[in-house]
């Protein structure tokens, strides 16, 4: 997920948490089904079958994404346009799940409907957001992100858009402790677009 991305990160994660995830970008027009097939699919993620599709119900997805059994599971959402973007959610560092959109290949109206859509229901998703990092071109995808969100202490070689981080992650993290971030409780936001999401 290198081409552009939203990733948010999450304290407590559930099968509600991905419930009530779901539930909300359909509601922003971001959902599960193909708009033609009405199919649901899993996207498999793993390297030696990298691509592979598996058709799901609805409930199986909400039942996979909860991760009590899996480590990560991924899938596509699909705009009311017909463009689609792949979906990650998996076990990151210390108890915390990453839940990662890849939104770069999409066009421009609707990378920023799906930007906004997601912005708008990461926090509602669960109440233990610990953050998020927005950047539409990708171009600090190598950056440790999970260090700089989850443990407040991996080096920001670049600058993604936005990058959304509890106060205390603030305080430990060198590169951010010294710089003013914008208030958004209950994160403090730092970028070059942080009143863009």
């Amino acid at each position: 997920m290198d081409a552009g991305f939203f990733y948010s990160y999450h304290l407590g994660w559930t099968r509600l948490d991905a419930r009530t995830l779901l539930g909300d970008l359909e509601a922003e027009g971001l959902r599960p089904a193909h708009p033609v097939t009405g199919r649901t699919v899993l996207v498999s993620l793993d390297s030696a079958s990298l691509g592979a599709r598996s058709p799901v119900t609805r409930e199986q997805l909400l039942s996979i994404a909860g991760l009590q059994r899996l480590r990560e599971v991924g899938f596509r959402l699909w705009t009311d346009g017909g463009f689609d973007l792949l979906v990650r959610i998996r076990q990151a560092r210390s108890g915390v799940v990453a839940v990662e959109f890849s939104v770069g290949e999409l066009p421009e109206p609707e990378r920023e409907h799906a930007v906004s859509a997601i912005r708008r229901t990461v926090g509602r998703a669960s109440v233990l957001c610990i953050g998020f990092v927005v950047d539409r071109s990708g171009a600090t995808a190598t950056t440790d992100w999970d260090g700089v969100v989850i443990e407040g202490d991996a080096h920001l070689h670049s600058w993604p858009d936005a990058v959304a981080v509890r106060d205390e992650t603030a305080a430990r993290h060198p590169q951010l402790a010294v710089m003013d971030g914008v208030e958004m409780s209950p994160w403090k936001v730092y970028g070059n677009e942080v009143l863009g999401v």
